[in-house]
């Protein structure tokens, strides 16, 4: 077999490879032999007659298209591994000459690995974060605590206000006419929440229990039932009970309850630790993307379509995969969102282009800055992937092929790469 490269514009080749007559030959009986079962000739047994005589009878091209889907699979991994080149998208395969006792020639046409002009890695400058954990933020995560502890108490000597717990009778109607789904009985509302239709809760503050109520509404335009969108109701509501959230005070009982600590003291101090904690990894992580960002715009690469494709045909299946684990299918998904296959893969697009382009930048900086993940540190991430799925770190590594074990080295690298960009990055 031989294979010559043609370069293309824009990081695209075309492959030219060549293969004996012989092994086409080859191809032919076994295509042959897959299909003569279902072949019925005058004169013989179904399944029974010779390539010769389907050929004359047929013509000499019968089994040319199954032959080459034979012969393609087989000598395309070898050929591409010949060109030396690392391919980035998947081929497009042509046929260029098929006749029996000549050599099968075909072409694929598929994206390289654009070469990189890696920008300045060294001293990008990113904007210095704010690592200051205020007295305001401790006190808004005290009262999300305070909030998750709270209970609610009976109110019978007043109307309802805003922010008040509810419970309810309703009746909607649509010109007169009740409607599907707008009835209920002893619903619970907390007045404030927005869940209700827009207009519908603050009709409701300053009535009192056992009052009724009429409460106008438009339904908005976009409402997910198509007959009510943009229609005028009537809502008769009754309210039934009234009740309010009463909050714990903020005391040493309260870190007591809420936490390890014996005092409010103590207890603001571990949320002032949780508080600069999250702080310092989103900085961390914001540190990352920016200098990547920047180090992406100084660098030069011509990404072809191509390429950028198969991204997003991968993307597209690993999203699917992940609806299907969630009982969704893509269909579904699709009649859901108003959206079609096209318009997912559109939006998936900048994404894909943008891991691309990281990819690319983060594996030159790898390769300028001599990283190599040695044994022993695959070994590390083994056993700390193995613990965070309770498996045994042998049986992981059982699990796992040369080829896997390769892909995760390389991550591993990439992410190094990442690391010394930020840890060399200019605060400013």
């Amino acid at each position: 077999m031989n294979t010559q490269v043609e370069r293309l514009e824009h990081n695209m080749v075309k492959l030219t490879v060549t293969v004996p007559a012989e092994d086409f030959a080859k191809a032919i009986t076994q295509a042959y032999n897959r299909n003569k079962k279902s072949i019925s000739l005058p004169g013989f047994r179904k399944g029974h007659a010779p390539l010769q005589m389907i050929e004359r009878m047929y013509g000499a091209g019968v089994f040319y298209e199954d032959a080459a889907n034979i012969l393609i699979p087989q000598t395309w991994p070898e050929a591409s591994k010949e060109s030396g080149l690392e391919l980035t998208s998947r081929p497009e395969f042509d046929l260029v000459q098929i006749e029996k006792g000549k050599e099968f020639i075909y072409t694929a046409t598929c994206a390289a690995r654009p070469e990189v002009k890696l920008g300045e890695y060294k001293g990008i400058q990113v904007k210095k974060a704010d690592l200051l954990v205020t007295d305001e933020e401790i006190e808004n995560e005290l009262k999300k605590e305070q909030d998750k502890n709270s209970r609610l108490v009976d109110i019978d000597d007043r109307a309802v206000e805003d922010g008040d717990t509810i419970h309810l009778d309703y009746s909607g109607s649509v010109d007169g006419e009740l409607f599907d789904g707008g009835t209920a009985e002893n619903q619970t509302l907390v007045i404030g929440s927005g869940s209700f239709i827009p207009g519908f809760e603050e009709q409701l503050i300053g009535t009192a229990i056992g009052e009724e109520k009429d409460v106008n509404v438009t339904f908005p335009a976009d409402y997910h039932a198509a007959e009510l969108a943009g229609k005028e109701a009537v809502f008769k509501c009754k309210v039934l009970k009234i009740q309010k959230k009463e909050l714990p005070a903020l005391d040493d009982d309260f870190a007591k309850d809420v936490s390890e600590f014996d005092t409010l003291d103590e207890y603001k101090d571990d949320v002032r630790k949780n508080l600069l904690e999250a702080k310092e990894k989103t900085a961390k992580t914001e540190k990352e993307n920016e200098a990547v960002d920047k180090l992406i715009a100084a660098s030069e690469m011509d990404i072809p379509d191509a390429m950028v494709d198969s991204q997003v045909e991968q993307s597209y299946e690993d999203f699917a995969q992940r609806m299907q684990s969630q009982g969704i299918s893509m269909e579904m998904y699709c009649t859901y969102t108003g959206q079609d296959e096209a318009k997912i893969k559109a939006d998936m697009r900048p994404q894909a282009l943008k891991q691309i382009q990281t990819r690319l930048v983060l594996e030159e900086v790898a390769k300028a800055e001599k990283i190599e993940i040695t044994d022993e540190k695959l070994e590390a991430e083994v056993l700390k992937i193995a613990e965070q799925y309770g498996m045994e770190a042998d049986r992981l590594k059982e699990m796992m092929g040369d080829y896997e074990k390769e892909q995760m080295k390389q991550d591993m690298a990439v992410q190094e790469a990442v690391t010394f960009i930020a840890e060399n990055a200019e605060e400013v």
